[in-house]
């Protein structure tokens, strides 16, 4: 190929740089832009003038010609969303004997009006696998996956590649652990690695409903069941999860009338609702979790022991916060990004001595304890770095709280560690420790709650 005479030079510069259908920038070592084209500044609706010299995140959003001039690494066929607009850019390292001195960066289509249309229509894809996305949220209840459970540590490590090995089947499972552990989510997680994820994922926390109720929760009603029952009746959790799975929470504190009609289900594979004149058929996977000791509830006759080994068949414990403290500082991360774009507020990290603060701590109630920190944290502070005096005075290990001349602060300390010990005391069993304290059950549950144990 001959090459062109030196007089053309800027014909084929102006051509290519200038009035090709594509957008182009260059930027030095330090992501300052040395160079600009013509349909860049009208895309982005600026002066070349006053691009040049400027950082191009400084005029670019969601740029990372910047990275790329610093690494070196070329990135092709990006998707970067500008203006309102998902656009397709390549940035390529600018190299000099060997040397990274810059990028250059494109931004391709054919013409406004085109481009506009092709990026209208990826939206409405985009909207439109969102929106099944939804459906499938909401139809199955199935929101979390093994990708969700953030942390790797050994520990965490170990229970992940479990589920991975046990999920496939549809062998029972109980979740065991501290409060705040996060077994819902590990739940989900093996449901969606089942070969029921397309199905319904069902949750009942059997704490949370009244024990005159439960059954009829469980295993529906006929209509004219019973005083004030509903027209054409009520389908209960086991018929809603047909073919799915039922995740059963809070399982020891199920009372002893619903767990024989449990055991039959698992055992006949057939329900009763109330009212019914015939059984029917149902077929279900059990993923069952509990913070208390069945073992012991057994012993006081307060669980059966035939629907403990139904139900315990495959056991994973999974392990307080405090054992799995390498995971403390990307958890605490992860946790701060969502509750960030949640609150509006830009809350970008923690400074060294909060982390060490976390790091230190015992946490009680898990990772739910370090989800509600971070987020009063994030509402109390007006700075980008959480600092410690953003954080709760039980946190800080100082005694504060224990000096506080507030009648109240005393009391609810006082109550939070009864609770605690008391808890201890009893293997984490809410009726033994409840019974101890001589509170009602309901108003155990609330305090437990309120104090995130």
């Amino acid at each position: 190929m001959l090459p062109f005479k030196e007089d053309y030079k800027e014909e084929i510069f102006e051509t290519v740089c200038e009035n090709a259908y594509h957008c182009l920038v260059v930027v030095d070592r330090e992501g300052l832009i040395t160079y600009l084209n013509n349909s860049y500044c009208e895309f982005l609706d600026v002066k070349k003038e006053e691009a040049i010299g400027v950082h191009v995140t400084g005029i670019i959003e969601n740029t990372r010609m910047h990275i790329v001039a610093k690494s070196g690494n070329e990135e092709i066929a990006d998707l970067q969303y500008i203006r309102g607009n998902h656009m397709i850019a390549n940035r390529i390292p600018v190299r000099s004997e060997g040397k990274v001195i810059g990028a250059v960066g494109t931004v391709l289509y054919r013409d406004t009006e085109e481009w506009l249309k092709m990026n209208s229509h990826i939206k409405d894809l985009l909207l439109e696998l969102e929106h099944y996305r939804n459906q499938l949220r909401n139809q199955y209840g199935n929101t979390y996956s093994l990708h969700d459970i953030v942390g790797s540590s050994s520990s965490l490590n170990i229970i992940k590649n479990k589920i991975k090995k046990v999920a496939p089947g549809d062998v029972s499972i109980m979740l065991t652990g501290e409060s705040g552990t996060g077994k819902e989510l590990f739940a989900h997680s093996i449901h969606h690695l089942s070969e029921r994820n397309n199905k319904p994922f069902i949750k009942v926390n059997c704490a949370a409903i009244p024990e005159n109720l439960l059954e009829s929760e469980l295993f529906g009603y006929e209509e004219g069941a019973f005083t004030d029952a509903r027209k054409g009746g009520k389908l209960g959790k086991f018929q809603l999860a047909d073919g799915g799975t039922l995740f059963l929470d809070e399982i020891g504190d199920m009372p002893l009338g619903a767990q024989v009609k449990i055991l039959r289900a698992l055992q006949e594979g057939e329900i009763e609702a109330i009212g019914a004149t015939k059984p029917r058929k149902v077929d279900v996977r059990i993923i069952s979790a509990t913070n208390q000791s069945l073992e012991k509830m057994i012993a006081d006759n307060r669980f059966r022991e035939d629907l403990f080994y139904r139900l315990n068949v495959i056991r994973l414990e999974i392990p307080p916060l405090r054992e799995r403290k390498d995971d403390i500082r990307i958890l605490a991360k992860f946790i701060l990004d969502k509750v960030s774009k949640r609150s509006g507020k830009r809350v970008t990290d923690f400074s060294t001595e909060v982390l060490e603060h976390y790091m230190h701590y015992e946490w009680p109630g898990n990772i739910r304890e370090l989800e509600n920190v971070i987020e009063s944290a994030v509402h109390l502070t007006n700075k980008e770095i959480i600092a410690s005096d953003d954080l709760p005075d039980h946190l800080l290990g100082n005694a504060s709280m224990h000096q506080s001349e507030k009648l109240k602060d005393i009391l609810e300390h006082t109550e939070k560690q009864a609770i605690q010990n008391a808890l201890k005391k009893y293997d984490g069993d809410k009726m033994q420790a409840a019974n101890a304290l001589q509170i009602g059950k309901s108003s155990f549950y609330e305090k437990v709650k309120k104090y995130n144990l």
